[in-house]
């Protein structure tokens, strides 16, 4: 499914994402891997053993990547120019290995440019883990995303 035009973007309007993925060691463990995040805490089972947490971390940025990527399908697949930026990133709860986690986006904002091609659209990202019975809010960031218009 192709992602929104500016103009098929409504502010307040909520978009829940149906894919959802259950974080695996080994994406965790290549997440590190690729950017050199060598924390213990995400990697080391006997150190983080001895934490609060009392088992490894999911990698927050990965946490982060992942809820974007699951909400591109329904937001900006095709659709954008660029990715403006990322803000206010949250991590109010920890993920571990083996969790479940799903993402919904908010519409916050939309203006047109200042030459009105295309437009800016501000949106609310919150990825929840499942858990029983609620579900647990873990990542929440601010993206802003530059749109293409609806071809004519």
């Amino acid at each position: 499914m192709p992602g929104l035009y500016y103009e098929e973007f409504e502010v307040g309007q909520t978009i829940e994402h149906d894919k959802r993925r259950t974080i695996s060691e080994s994406d965790n463990q290549g997440f590190c891997d690729m950017t050199m995040n060598q924390q213990p805490l995400h990697l080391d089972a006997d150190f983080a053993a001895d934490t609060q947490f009392g088992q490894r971390l999911v990698n927050g940025l990965y946490t982060m990547s992942l809820a974007v990527a699951l909400s591109v399908p329904d937001t900006t697949d095709g659709t954008i120019v660029a990715n403006l930026g990322y803000d206010n990133v949250e991590h109010p709860n920890p993920v571990f290995h083996g969790d479940t986690v799903y993402a919904q986006t908010t519409v916050t904002d939309k203006r047109e440019t200042s030459d009105g091609e295309r437009g800016i659209v501000e949106m609310h990202l919150e990825v929840f883990k499942i858990d029983d019975p609620d579900d647990t809010l873990v990542c929440e960031l601010d993206r802003t995303a530059l749109s293409l218009k609806r071809p004519e």
